[in-house]
């Protein structure tokens, strides 16, 4: 069974950064491509940025395109989004999932695994 915990969250000034931490149990970690979900207030939740298992191959939302950048260090068993840039629009819940195999996916229904999300607000 696997199990996602994301971290890095918080309260962030138009134009700031931050970076998302999602630690994973999972001995396997490598085995599984990773994805960033969020989901604003009465929106439904759509897809961010994923990466494959050896982290060669990425793909991101238009929105979040050149702004944002996902990474995974199999070593520790964390994938990460690096946040830059940041617009009011990118406030929400951040989730981490894991789907298993190399293939990485925009959506939601393929992913595995799911942490409980972390709260983004950047402010104007």
């Amino acid at each position: 069974q696997g199990h996602l915990v994301e971290s890095g969250g918080g309260l962030v000034q138009a134009g700031g950064s931050l970076r998302l931490s999602c630690a994973a149990s999972q001995r396997t970690f490598s085995r599984y491509a990773m994805g960033w979900f969020r989901q604003a207030p009465g929106a439904e939740r759509e897809f961010v940025a994923s990466v494959t298992w050896r982290g060669a191959i990425s793909d991101y939302a238009d929105s979040v395109k050149g702004r944002f950048t996902i990474s995974r260090d199999n070593a520790k068993n964390t994938a990460y989004l690096q946040m830059n840039s940041l617009k009011p629009e990118d406030t929400a819940v951040y989730y981490c999932a894991a789907k298993g195999g190399n293939l990485y996916s925009t959506s939601s229904g393929a992913y595995d695994y799911w942490g409980q999300g972390t709260q983004v607000t950047v402010s104007s």
